[in-house]
C-alpha cells in the first residue's frame, strides 16, 4: 500500500471526492501551506465543491460561537443522516509555531469525533480580519468531499466580519449581553453585514435589553426584503438551537427564492477569480530576479529623494512588457 505522503495528486483528488478523511487532511494542508499541488486540486475539485452552502459565524471573542457553532452542526446532522458538515475553526496564529492555536477543535470534542462531520482548525497568519485567505478555499476542498454544509467560525477581531461576509451565504453574528454597550460602534461594520444574529448565554442579566436594543439598530438599516431575525440562545443546554436552524432554513430559501444567493456567489466568484490573477501576475513577475535587483538598486534613490516609488514600479512594469500592454488596452 502506498504512503498516503507520497501517493500523487490523481489518488489525492479522488480520494477527497470519495470522502477519505486523510486525503481532505492532506488536500487541507497543500491549499493551506500554499503547495504546489494547490492549483491543480482547486481546478479538479472546484466544481464539485464551490456548491456547498457556507454559514458564516462571527462575533466577540467570549460569545460562545464554538459551542453554538457545535450545536448547529450536531443538529444537522441528527436531523438528516445523509449529511456531511464541515467546519473552518480560524484561530489565533500561535507566535511561535506560526500555526493555529487548536482552540476550537479542543472545544468542539464532541463534533470532531463524528463520522460525518470534519473540523479545521487554521491560523489566521496576520489575515485581514482574522480570515485566513485560504479559508473559502478550503469549504471548496470540504465541499468536494460531500459537505452539504460548511460552518466558518472565526476569531471575532477586527474587520473579521467584512471578510466573514465575503465568504459566506449566511452570517451568523452571536452577541453577548456584555455586547450592549458596544452595539453603537458597532453599526457601521457588525450591525451591517449579519443575516442571523444570536444574543447567546441569554440566561444572564441584559440579554432582553439587548435584543430590543439589536432590533432598534437593524431597523434603521436600508430597507430589504430579508429582516434578520434576533434570537436568544443558551449554547451551552442547547436551548434555542431550534430556531437558529429555523432560521438559517428561513435564510437559504430566501436566497434560493429572491435571486440574492446567486448574486452573492456571483460577486464572491468575481472577487476569487481577481484575486487570483492579482496572485498569479505577482508570483510571475517577482519571480524573475531582474526586477528585485533592480528594486534593490533604486531603493536608494527613493530614500534620497531622486525618484518616487510609483516611478520605480513604472520602470518595473515598463520592463516587464505590463506597462506597454496596459497603454495598449487605454488606447
Amino acid at each position: 500500500m502506498r504512503n498516503r505522503h507520497t501517493s500523487g495528486p490523481d489518488e489525492l483528488i479522488q480520494g477527497v471526492l470519495a470522502g477519505q478523511r486523510r486525503a481532505l487532511a492532506r488536500a487541507i494542508s497543500i491549499v493551506e501551506d500554499q503547495g504546489s499541488l494547490r492549483p491543480r486540486l482547486l481546478k479538479e475539485l472546484y466544481p464539485e465543491g464551490h456548491q456547498a452552502y457556507i454559514c458564516g459565524i462571527t462575533g466577540p471573542p467570549g460569545a460562545g460561537k464554538s459551542t453554538l457553532a457545535e450545536r448547529v452542526a450536531q443538529s444537522e446532522l441528527d436531523g438528516d443522516e445523509s449529511l456531511r458538515v464541515g467546519v473552518v475553526a480560524v484561530d489565533p496564529t500561535s507566535p511561535f509555531t506560526g500555526g493555529a492555536l487548536l482552540g476550537d477543535r479542543i472545544r468542539m470534542t464532541g463534533l470532531a469525533v463524528h463520522p460525518r462531520a470534519f473540523i479545521r482548525s487554521m491560523a489566521t497568519r496576520g489575515s485581514r480580519g482574522g480570515l485566513a485567505r485560504a479559508a473559502r478555499e478550503v469549504a471548496v476542498i470540504m465541499g468536494a468531499a460531500g459537505s452539504g454544509r460548511v460552518f466558518m467560525e472565526t476569531v471575532g477581531v477586527g474587520q473579521v466580519e467584512l471578510d466573514v461576509a465575503e465568504a459566506a451565504d449566511t452570517t451568523v453574528v452571536v452577541l453577548v449581553p456584555e455586547s450592549g454597550d458596544g452595539i453603537q460602534a458597532m453599526k457601521a461594520g457588525l450591525m451591517e453585514i449579519g443575516d442571523v444574529f444570536v444574543i447567546n448565554k441569554a440566561d444572564r442579566q441584559g440579554a432582553e435589553g439587548l435584543r430590543v436594543e439589536v432590533e432598534q439598530v437593524l431597523h434603521m438599516r436600508a430597507e430589504a426584503d430579508w429582516s434578520p431575525p434576533v434570537l436568544k440562545t443558551v449554547a451551552s443546554t442547547g436551548e434555542g438551537t431550534e430556531e437558529v436552524l429555523d432560521a438559517l432554513a428561513s435564510h437559504r430559501q430566501w436566497l434560493a427564492e429572491s435571486g440574492e444567493g446567486d448574486r452573492r456567489r456571483r460577486h464572491r466568484t468575481f472577487s476569487y477569480v481577481k484575486e487570483i490573477v492579482q496572485e498569479t501576475l505577482s508570483r510571475h513577475l517577482w519571480e524573475q530576479g531582474a526586477y528585485q535587483e533592480h528594486l534593490d538598486r533604486r531603493l536608494a534613490d527613493i530614500l534620497a529623494g531622486q525618484v518616487d516609488p510609483f516611478a520605480v514600479a513604472e520602470e518595473i512594469l515598463s520592463a516587464s512588457g505590463m506597462l506597454a500592454t496596459m497603454e495598449g488596452d487605454r488606447g
